[in-house]
């Protein structure tokens, strides 16, 4: 598998959760290298390369030495390698839970959809600045959407983005905005204006915990 680069290793650390409705929980994560996509505010474009490669029989000891009361995976765009992805969640523990983080572009076999505990799909607006038809794929959208265990976190930046949300067709149950920002003072000065948006459309506000906590930091 491809592994993202970071200080010459591969980015496999314990921390935790920064987004999603398991904001806050304890977790090892395992960054996958490559992405499909080329999001002008990514805060990872280091991801974007081939990135390191280790066999998922190389990969499996290297996450148990961790002892993670889950796992996350993210990239880069994890599904981009659903083959050894299948391959490494078959070494792992049974009972380990499993969150996958996807930009929703791409439908996942039937065997990581049963393995997986959680998916963390999160679609690029086009203030993103890909293609649309590249970054949106509505029938890959409407399949995570039959799936309980699929959360949908979008990156936004104010109201105007609320049309081409609602044009998504997401349960609003299962909706996270959270602000765009790439350093914690950006997060602060614009978190207020996104959490008036989720109240007035009856979705949640999405953390960006790592930025709280860490700000630009990487590998935490």
């Amino acid at each position: 598998m491809h592994i993202a680069r970071l200080n010459n290793a591969p980015e496999l650390f314990y921390s935790l959760q920064g987004e999603g409705v398991s904001c806050g929980s304890p977790a090892v994560f395992l960054r996958l290298a490559g992405c499909n996509l080329a999001c002008r505010w990514c805060d990872t474009k280091y991801s974007w390369g081939a990135g390191l490669y280790l066999t998922p029989a190389e990969l499996a000891p290297r996450i148990a030495a961790l002892c993670p009361p889950r796992l996350i995976i993210t990239g880069g765009e994890p599904l981009l390698q659903q083959d050894e992805l299948g391959e490494l969640l078959a070494l792992l523990p049974a009972e380990l839970p499993i969150e996958v983080e996807t930009n929703g572009t791409l439908s996942p076999p039937a065997e990581l959809r049963e393995r997986v505990t959680q998916w963390n799909v999160s679609p690029k607006l086009p203030h993103a600045g890909n293609a649309a038809k590249q970054a949106l794929r509505p029938e890959v959208l409407a399949a995570f959407a039959e799936l309980p265990n699929a959360w949908f976190k979008l990156v936004v930046r104010g109201e105007e983005d609320w049309p081409a949300i609602a044009a998504l067709g997401l349960p609003r149950e299962r909706l996270l905005l959270m602000p765009c920002a790439e350093t914690r003072a950006v997060l602060e000065q614009r978190r207020p204006a996104i959490a008036q948006m989720c109240l007035r459309h009856g979705v949640r506000l999405g953390e960006r915990l790592h930025l709280v906590l860490w700000d630009t930091c990487k590998g935490v």
